[in-house]
């Protein structure tokens, strides 16, 4: 090994993908770092509810993602709480992580920076958002409380948030833009139990208009494509954007390739285009996201990273 590092792999992101990977490392004898910008968890971090992780009923995101952090320092890894501001990779194949504070020097890195919530695409969105229009019912809930809120999607995401948001606010409308819902049959069962929850399929919401708050949301019927404007009282009602994610792969975008979805291409072994770099969790290009699959995704990630750094003579 010609240049001494301080650690052996590096983990961009702190959620159950980042955690995992960090755990599995440490249980490897390597030593690795985690850099988190925010809290443990990720944006899992943001749920109220975590009901179908194996063995680990009913718990909230912030807490399994405090558990993970725990676990994983417990074995021996670090955690950096910083931002990162930009990633290279040298001539010499390290990979320089660059912070606010500081810049970290490692011979292999796992990109696990997640993926962020991916706008509606309505008219009016940016002008409210913050105001009216969020995407985060956990973070934004308790400004409806009493109030009417919209949720904007199908999936399993939007059921998620517009249950939470059941108990809360006084009424919950899910704009679906197809005839049904994408999420799986037991989350559309637990949305059907609650009674404050109705269901506007085949609609989606074109533009949102106002003053200083919202004040009118405009519909669009997709199966005739009628527009249907609906007025309310100024702060009487909110939306909820539940569309999907966008993953976070601008740090290492050069270095990667990526699918049609924003996420990055690896085999299964978790291994990017870029030698001693991989990816787990929400940023890959993957058929489910999930706190499960990004669990199992670190820790293919971190055991595969050791092989490399085994296999390149990396290692003290």
């Amino acid at each position: 090994m010609s240049k001494s590092f301080t650690y052996d792999v590096a983990i961009v992101g702190g959620g159950p993908a980042g955690y995992s990977a960090a755990l599995y490392a440490a249980r490897a004898s390597l030593r690795p770092v985690v850099i988190e910008q925010g809290m443990p968890g990720g944006q899992i971090a943001t749920s109220d509810e975590i009901d179908n992780y194996p063995g680990i009923p009913n718990i909230s995101g912030a807490e399994i993602g405090t558990k993970m952090q725990e676990h994983a320092e417990a074995a021996g890894s670090k955690t950096v709480y910083a931002m990162v501001t930009g990633i290279e990779r040298t001539e010499d194949g390290t990979f320089k992580i660059k912070t606010g504070q500081d810049e970290i020097e490692v011979p292999a890195l796992i990109a696990a920076m997640g993926a962020t919530p991916r706008p509606g695409g309505f008219e009016g969105e940016d002008a409210f958002r913050g105001r009216g229009i969020s995407y985060c019912a956990t973070c934004d809930g308790m400004f409806y409380r009493n109030k009417h809120v919209f949720v904007i999607g199908g999936g399993n995401t939007a059921c998620e948030e517009a249950i939470y948001l059941s108990r809360i606010a006084e009424k919950v409308t899910m704009v679906v833009r197809r005839d049904e819902f994408r999420a799986p049959r037991g989350m559309v069962q637990r949305v059907e139990k609650q009674d404050n929850i109705d269901v506007m399929f085949e609609t989606s919401i074109v533009k949102v208009a106002g003053g200083p708050m919202p004040t009118e949301i405009t519909f669009r019927n997709n199966a005739t494509g009628d527009l249907t404007t609906e007025t309310f009282e100024p702060g009487t009602f909110g939306i909820f954007v539940a569309v999907g994610y966008i993953p976070s792969v601008d740090l290492v975008r050069d270095l990667v390739e990526t699918a049609p979805d924003g996420g990055i291409v690896t085999d299964e072994l978790m291994a990017t285009k870029t030698p001693g770099l991989y990816a787990a969790g929400d940023i890959r290009h993957t058929v489910l996201r999930q706190v499960i699959t990004a669990a199992a995704d670190g820790a293919i990630a971190a055991t595969n990273a050791y092989h490399y750094l085994e296999e390149s003579e990396l290692l003290d």
